[in-house]
Formats: structure tokens, C-alpha cells, sequence
């Protein structure tokens, strides 16, 4: 073996395979069931219309050659399908080429389907999938030693995460400097789970002590990635501890999941082996064209490493940013501002056949996002729930800044089945409502003692409406209901 190999990470890599893999697993679980209302032939924001308006060199995807549903179906189904065969670990049994053909793949597949995504797609965690994914194709084959040099190119993708990510907050909203953050945060946040409640509750200052500890462990421990064992490996076991109180905290996807994986490769084999006693196999040299393909990868990565250094050096950092229509060695961060207030659109329907001032409305549901206040936030995450994310972006402005709103409407007025399995009941099942509106609500958690009395986990207040009634014309259009409807004559 030559000073490329690092086989004192090979389990590191065989663990590392597998979380990823999984990754993949949920990350086409959620394409299958969300795509197509989404983003479908007849989704909120048709991809047929999208590719026939933008050029495939800006969004590089197999859907530019034809998209239909089934072919989506037939994509998704085959990615979920080889990263489960990478969990088990088939790919990498196989000679070097079988495992890279596998990753690229996967890679191919899901960015295809992330660069015509859209908005529905735009979420930072979908880059690092990409990213990885284009550094797992040189993870090698199981019976050889992974390349250190890929193993400095995870922990550099890590650094990028982590590093950016407090920089952001740093140069961000002054909470972030003052430690108040948390006192907000846990409420406001996209998507609460069911620990949320209890996280926002603890004393003041325990959260400015969160908010230390984050600013430590993003701005302090990445450098730590980059020093000899054992300083790596504590590095990666707070990164690890940090990640781990995100997910105990609330719903964002795969985000924590991916950082954590990342932070395998800050493991060494002789530290992992106290946890896990596995035996390495015998290992011999990886094909020297497979050590130039690596040496040549890490050149292209020192090279585009440029615009991300630069973007954190900037006092106009970007976050979540890629410089390539590959999503490529990109720049990371997560909430750089935090709201301090949690507004929500409910959306209500009804079968009467007049709207009058007794006109009964009936909430719809969403899996994830607040609604009912007496509905206990449930966990998602690593699973995305992106339209409920979405309504949580689509509360801070008017309707007119998301064109995705109102054919969701339409969807609930047409008592679309596809677009009704993304909520969580079907609030009209015996026939679509005949009209339909949204209501502008401000939420927050309630108090120990409301929640006592209540039993209730949240408390609202009517802010405004935030769209008018509205129906579906005789060609299937969307407009507000009449002035005959409104008034019952």
C-alpha cells in the first residue's frame, strides 16, 4: 500500500456506505411520494413546463430528454432500489468499478431530479446530497483501503457545513451574537417536533448556553477535522453530539443525518473499534487508475474550493449556494436569521352553496406543519415533508410571491387524490368542497399553564385572510366566489 491508502479507515467507510445509502433510500421514498403532485405532469409546478423554459446546460437532468410521471416513478424507484443494495453492501463486494458505477448512478439520478425540482428542491441539504454523492463514487471497492485524500475531501465538505454555517449565523440576525436566539427559535422554526415544545420551554439561560455551544462547535471545532487522531475524532464526537441535539430538537429532513454520516470519516478505525469490534478483512492496493481518478478529483476540488472560501470570507456571504450546475463544492449554512414570530396559513374549505355569515369552514391538515392547536407536533425528519416546509416560507409573504399556492387550491377544489395523500386527511371525502379559502394566524407554543389547562400545545390569534374565497369557474379556472355566492342570493 502507498501513502494514498488510509486503511486504519475502512471502517469508517463501511459505516459511512451504509448511513448514506440510507440517505439515498429516503431521499427517493420521498421523490415516490411527493413528486408528482408536486412538480408532475399535473403538479403545482409542472416540470414539463419548467424544462421548455430553461436551457439543460444551467439545469443538467435525464428529464430534459422527456419527463412523464412513470418515468419519474421508473427513477425513483431505481435509485431507492440500488441504495438499498448499497446498505446491504452488494455494490461494494464487487471489483472497484461495480460500487463507482453504483454511487454515480445514484448521484446522476437524484440530481436530475433535484435540478428540475424548483423551488420544491431548492433546500440546502439537496446540494450536500449531491456533493456527496459525487465524492462517494470514489469510496472504492470494499476489499481495498479507502484513499486518505478522499477521506480529507469528506472532512473539507464537513468544515464547509459546519464553519459556514456559524459564520452565517454570526454575520447574521444580532441574536445570534447576543444569545437569544433560542429563545425563538425552537417555536418559529419550519417544522416543531414533538420535543419542540419542551426545548422552547427551558430557562433563558440555558439557551444562551445552546447558542455558546453552537457558535463553539461551528466556528471552533472544524478546525479540529483537520489535526491528527485523536483531535479529529473528538472534533467529529461533537459535531456528532451537536447534530444529534438538532434532530432531538426539531424537523429538518435529512440535514443532521448527512452532517452526522459526514462525521464518521473524522473516526479513525482504532477509535470506532472500541464501540464496534469488527474485524478488517485483508486489503490490497486499489487499481493505480483508480488512485490518478482520485488524485485528479481532489485537483478539481482544490480548485473549486476557491468560490466557497471566498463566499466565507465575504461579508456578503451567500448561504446554501452552489457555483456549478452540478451543486458541486458549494457553500452551506442554516439561519443566518431567526424569525421571532411564527405566522401560518390555514387553509379551510366548504361545501355550502352560498357563502353567508353562517357558512360553516372546515381546516385542512397538514402532516407536519401546525395547525390544529391541539395537535402535538410529530417527527418526520430525516423524511421531507416539502410542501409543509413550504407553507412555512409561503406565511411570510403574499400569495403572489409563490406561485405554487393557488394550484394547490385548485387541487383541494378539484379533490385531486394525489395532492390530498400530501395533507394529512381528506377534511371533504365525500365531495370536494365548493370553495375554499386561507386564513392568516399567528401561532406561538402555549405556556406551562395554558398547556395544563388546555391541554392545547399551541395558542393562535387571527391576523388577517390571507386569500378571499375563491371556486372553480365552468372551464376549470380559479377565481374569487361572486358577489351572489358571498351573499347566499
Amino acid at each position: 500500500m502507498d501513502w494514498f491508502d488510509a486503511p486504519d479507515y475502512w471502517l469508517s467507510r463501511f459505516l459511512f456506505e451504509r448511513a448514506l445509502g440510507g440517505i439515498y433510500v429516503v431521499a427517493f421514498l420521498v421523490a415516490i411520494n411527493q413528486f408528482r403532485p408536486l412538480l408532475g405532469e399535473r403538479g403545482l409546478l409542472p416540470v414539463p413546463e419548467f424544462v421548455a423554459a430553461v436551457r439543460f446546460r444551467r439545469y443538467p437532468s435525464l428529464f430534459f430528454w422527456r419527463y412523464s410521471d412513470r418515468l419519474l416513478l421508473t427513477v425513483s424507484w431505481l435509485g431507492l432500489g440500488l441504495a438499498a443494495s448499497i446498505v446491504i453492501g452488494l455494490p461494494q463486494a464487487g471489483p472497484v468499478w461495480v460500487p463507482m458505477l453504483a454511487w454515480l448512478i445514484l448521484w446522476a439520478l437524484y440530481l436530475s431530479i433535484v435540478n428540475v425540482g424548483q423551488t420544491f428542491y431548492s433546500f440546502g441539504w439537496e446540494s450536500i446530497l449531491c456533493e456527496v454523492g459525487a465524492l462517494a463514487v470514489f469510496l472504492g471497492a470494499a476489499d481495498h483501503p479507502p484513499s486518505i485524500l478522499l477521506v480529507f475531501l469528506m472532512r473539507w465538505l464537513l468544515f464547509r457545513i459546519e464553519f459556514g454555517a456559524g459564520l452565517i449565523k454570526w454575520r447574521g440576525d444580532q441574536c445570534w451574537r447576543n444569545l437569544t436566539c433560542l429563545q425563538y427559535h425552537h417555536e418559529t422554526q419550519p417544522m416543531p417536533n414533538p420535543l419542540s415544545w419542551y426545548f422552547h420551554h427551558l430557562p433563558a439561560r440555558l439557551h444562551k448556553v445552546e447558542v455558546l455551544a453552537n457558535h463553539f462547535a461551528q466556528l471552533v471545532v472544524p478546525f479540529g477535522l483537520f489535526a491528527p487522531q485523536p483531535v479529529a475524532s473528538i472534533a467529529g464526537a461533537i459535531i456528532v453530539v451537536t447534530q444529534s441535539w438538532l434532530m432531538l430538537s426539531g424537523n429538518f429532513s435529512w440535514l443532521n443525518a448527512i452532517t452526522i454520516t459526514l462525521a464518521i470519516f473524522a473516526f479513525s478505525d482504532s477509535t470506532l473499534t472500541h464501540v464496534l469490534p469488527f474485524d478488517r478483512p485483508d486489503l490490497s492496493d486499489p487499481p493505480v487508475v483508480f488512485t490518478a481518478l482520485v488524485i485528479a478529483l481532489a485537483a478539481l476540488v482544490v480548485w473549486l474550493s476557491w468560490w466557497p472560501v471566498r463566499n466565507m470570507l465575504s461579508r456578503r456571504q451567500l448561504m446554501n449556494f452552489s457555483f456549478n450546475r452540478l451543486h458541486f463544492v458549494g457553500a452551506y449554512g442554516a439561519f443566518g436569521h431567526i424569525t421571532k414570530t411564527r405566522n401560518e396559513i390555514v387553509v379551510e374549505g366548504t361545501d355550502d352553496a352560498a357563502l353567508t355569515d353562517t357558512t360553516t369552514w372546515r381546516a385542512y391538515e397538514f402532516k407536519g406543519k401546525p395547525g390544529d392547536p391541539a395537535r402535538r407536533p410529530r417527527q418526520y425528519a430525516p423524511y421531507h415533508l416539502r410542501l409543509d416546509w413550504l407553507m412555512w416560507f409561503a406565511a411570510m409573504q403574499p400569495p403572489n410571491y409563490h406561485p405554487w399556492v393557488f394550484p394547490l387550491l385548485a387541487r383541494l377544489l378539484e379533490g385531486d387524490p394525489a395532492t390530498l395523500k400530501l395533507l394529512r386527511a381528506n377534511s371533504f371525502p365525500d365531495a370536494p368542497p365548493r370553495f375554499v379559502r386561507a386564513r392568516w394566524y399567528r401561532y406561538r407554543f402555549t405556556t406551562r399553564a395554558e398547556r395544563k389547562e388546555t391541554g392545547a400545545w399551541w395558542a393562535r390569534t387571527l391576523i388577517d385572510e390571507y386569500l378571499p374565497p375563491l371556486r372553480l369557474d365552468d372551464t376549470g379556472d380559479l377565481v374569487p366566489a361572486s358577489p351572489r355566492s358571498r351573499s347566499g342570493r
